[in-house]
């Protein structure tokens, strides 16, 4: 399990844009949100920069955690 800081998420539709643009990757990848800690947790076959690159696509700011 890899895990990210994220800075400006703070919804729902936060939570979908980032599952959706790291499911895009990696179909079988389980992506787990805590909003409130801002994190991001996936369980996938993708290398951290891969992820990275696609919550930055998304308009967030990511290192790991």
């Amino acid at each position: 399990m890899q895990a990210f800081k994220v800075s400006g998420m703070s919804c729902g539709h936060c939570v979908r844009a980032i599952t959706q643009a790291i499911k895009a990757l990696d179909a079988a990848a389980e992506v787990e949100v805590d909003l409130a800690a801002g994190q991001v947790q996936v369980s996938d076959r993708l290398d951290a920069e891969q992820v990275q690159a696609a919550i930055r696509e998304e308009g967030y700011v990511v290192q790991p955690a």
